[in-house]
């Protein structure tokens, strides 16, 4: 990375997702500096400071003032684009005009005149017109425009037209009149009235009014039917579809949804993560994310509540509706809450983005915390082990036994070790069974556990505080039957786990322990179990596979283990060793043992 971070950021960086949505930059002093739109947040976020010896000066200057960066995140980079402009013109970031584009994102704009215009525009001006926009992209302004075009009929010219210079006789027809596209108000063929009618139209297409206009489009349809101008009929349908179309295709928020908040969390531990969207005319101006903790074993409601009360508060929000998850316990008159229902589809989808964005929330604090503290969130683990499996003493060191053979032959057993629920690879330990004949698990489990802790007495070393079996009963019998020879079962927790139903069984109690297939800590000792059964069983093939060798070349007269490591160095397999010519043979090991080797394969 070319500019070194500071530990917040780098944070804050390794944890970025690869989701479309916005990022906004803040400066020391928790204002905002920069707000930008991105289709990958965590490639276009990390190149700002990987990039940063490339960079303009004027982005290094922000980006040296960059302390902290807040996420938004939406559902596609259309989103992302009309969601960054409303942000950058709601908050006016210092850096948005400092380092903007000379492109600005285009707007329709209907003009202040008696005869008004449909224009595009690249600047908002205080000039009495009314806005509409942005528009992200060229094809979706142009697509707006068309159909405006093809539905109504409206000047494209810019002549002054008013009364009384319409009256004067000033003008002529254009071609537009000719090919049906304008109805003439510059002749008096269309009256004032009747063009603004047209206008109102348009302007309620713009706002989002979609179905007011369908509908008295169909009234106008049907009365077109009902005196038999068929044709007109028709072409008026295929406007109304296309009409339809459009409106199904309409981006972040549905234009029907004039002035709400939207609030949602998701649950963690003693707190909640708790995300605010703010909607105004159609469009969100602001997100706000954060996490609330609770101080003195408040209900996850309660929190949420005090949550959506403070964010109002802070943020000046005054709308008269909020759409909420769950109907909550609000001050009567304060506010209208709205539950979304099957049929409030716009309401839902927005509820949907609020949670997605706490779903974020969530994940982002857990996986900076735990870059932080590695330990933090598996020490909680670790408690709730306790209180599970009712322990006297935290878990942080738990060791699993496994045993492994096939028919008595090739015995061996493993043991591994865990510490905060994390593996301790450098403790692993493999056994060679010795004093065992047979397969006869119980024995073998007694002898590991035997050797094991005899041998940490003797050194010295820590017990673990738990100790976990892979087996039933019988295992673990075996496993009491040693730590009781040597004096320890007052000192460690022994259990074991039936792999069948995925029973807890304690010492001395006939009934096994059945935890929640979802607990936290089952999950951990049958972690614990897997990975001692996966690490003693690639013990198991390992010397299984040297014993399979062994026999093989080691029972060829002359040939001992370091000529049979020559061959299979050279020839890399049995296989390839009995395929081998006399010739081949002769130059790794010499005539007399070649000529061994090859009469014993043919």
């Amino acid at each position: 990375m070319d500019y070194n971070v500071d530990e917040k950021l780098r944070l804050i960086l390794q944890t970025l997702p690869t989701t479309p949505g916005i990022y906004q930059f803040f400066d020391k002093d928790g204002v905002i500096i920069y707000v930008g739109k991105a289709k990958n947040l965590k490639n276009r976020v990390s190149s700002y400071f990987a990039k940063y010896d490339s960079q303009t000066d004027k982005t290094k200057v922000m980006v040296r003032k960059v302390c902290d960066i807040k996420l938004v995140h939406v559902n596609n980079e259309v989103e992302a684009l009309l969601l960054e402009n409303n942000l950058i013109k709601t908050l006016k970031p210092r850096y948005n005009i400092l380092l903007r584009d000379d492109k600005r994102y285009p707007w329709l704009k209907i003009t202040n005149e008696p005869y008004p215009q449909l224009t595009k525009v690249r600047i908002v001006e205080k000039d009495g017109g009314k806005y509409f926009g942005p528009y992200p992209k060229g094809n979706v302004l142009w697509e707006i425009r068309y159909i405006i075009r093809t539905l109504f009929k409206y000047r494209t010219c810019v002549l002054p037209l008013t009364k009384e210079s319409i009256e004067k006789g000033k003008f002529k027809t254009c071609l537009d009149y000719q090919i049906h596209l304008c109805d003439a108000p510059c002749v008096a063929k269309q009256s004032q009235e009747d063009y603004n009618t047209v206008f109102n139209q348009i302007e309620q297409l713009l706002v989002g009014n979609f179905q007011d206009l369908i509908t008295a489009m169909k009234d106008n349809m049907m009365t077109l039917a009902k005196d038999l101008r068929f044709e007109e009929a028709h072409a008026l349908k295929e406007k109304i579809i296309m009409l339809e179309n459009y409106k199904n295709k309409t981006a972040v928020v549905s234009n029907n949804i004039r002035n709400v908040e939207v609030y949602s969390y998701v649950e963690g531990d003693k707190r909640i993560y708790f995300n605010a969207l703010k909607v105004v005319n159609g469009c969100i101006i602001s997100s706000y994310g954060t996490e609330v903790i609770s101080k003195i074993d408040e209900s996850f409601d309660d929190l949420f509540t005090i949550a959506i009360i403070q964010t109002r508060n802070k943020f000046n929000y005054d709308s008269k509706e909020i759409i909420v998850p769950k109907q909550l316990d609000l001050p009567e008159g304060y506010v209208k809450q709205t539950l979304p229902t099957t049929r409030d589809l716009d309401k839902r989808k927005l509820l949907q983005l609020s949670l997605h964005n706490a779903m974020f929330e969530k994940s982002d604090r857990v996986k900076r915390a735990t870059l932080l503290d590695p330990d933090r969130w598996n020490i909680k683990v670790v408690e709730q082990m306790q209180t599970d499996l009712h322990l006297p003493q935290l878990p942080k060191h738990i060791e699993c036994f496994d045993n492994s053979n096939i028919q008595g032959n090739f015995p061996v057993a493993s043991c591994v070790v865990f510490r905060n629920c994390k593996p301790s690879n450098a403790e692993y330990k493999h056994f060679n069974i010795k004093t065992v004949v047979g397969a006869d698990d119980f024995a073998s489990m007694s002898e590991i556990i035997y050797r094991r802790y005899s041998r940490l007495q003797r050194e010295g070393k820590p017990l673990p505080q738990l100790i976990v079996i892979d087996g039933g009963k019988g295992q673990l019998s075996a496993a009491v039957e040693s730590l009781t020879a040597l004096g320890l079962m007052d000192k460690i927790v022994v259990i074991g786990i039936a792999k069948r139903l995925e029973e807890i069984f304690f010492p001395h109690d006939p009934y096994p322990l059945c935890l929640d297939k979802r607990s936290s800590t089952l999950k951990v000792i049958q972690h614990i179990r897997d990975e001692a059964h996966r690490f003693g069983i690639t013990f198991h093939r390992r010397k299984r596979s040297k014993a399979t060798i062994r026999t093989q070349l080691t029972d060829i007269e002359g040939i001992g283990d370091t000529l049979a490591q020559k061959l299979l160095l050279k020839f890399s397999s049995v296989k390839h060793i009995q395929a081998a010519t006399i010739t081949e043979l002769e130059e790794c090991i010499g005539k007399a043992k070649a000529a061994a080797v090859f009469r014993y394969f043919n």
